[in-house]
């Protein structure tokens, strides 16, 4: 598996099992990946703490999926940039073209599209 050796950030992790962020942050997790939780109201879900900026991750992350509005995008977008992310996955419904451009712009490998039925999760 390709993240199977990345750190990987989820922008919107939530404790909440109905929605995407949990979804997601507990797949990855179940598969054993190393994943962090981003949340700015903090909290938890499968006892993993969330961090509430990307400054507070104790890893550098190489990897970002945003499931957060898109007028959190930006400033995610910007947090990453500041973190060396390499590569950042707009999810469906979290997307913004100048949130998109700023990334190519820094140098990260952008993508539109869901990261986890393009990798096989889903």
């Amino acid at each position: 598996m390709v993240y199977s050796r990345k750190n990987i950030v989820v922008f919107g992790a939530s404790a909440n099992q109905t929605k995407y962020g949990y979804k997601i942050f507990h797949t990855l997790s179940e598969h054993g990946l190393s994943v962090y939780g981003i949340n700015p109201k903090g909290g938890e879900a499968d006892g993993h703490a969330f961090y509430k900026t990307l400054s507070e991750v104790p890893v550098t992350p190489d990897v970002a999926i945003m499931v957060i509005p898109p007028a959190a995008l930006t400033e995610a977008v910007e947090q990453c940039i500041v973190a060396h992310v390499s590569e950042i996955w707009f999810q469906p419904g979290a997307r913004d073209a100048s949130a998109f451009e700023r990334a190519i712009a820094a140098g990260m490998q952008a993508r539109n599209d869901c990261f986890m039925v393009e990798n096989g999760f889903w």
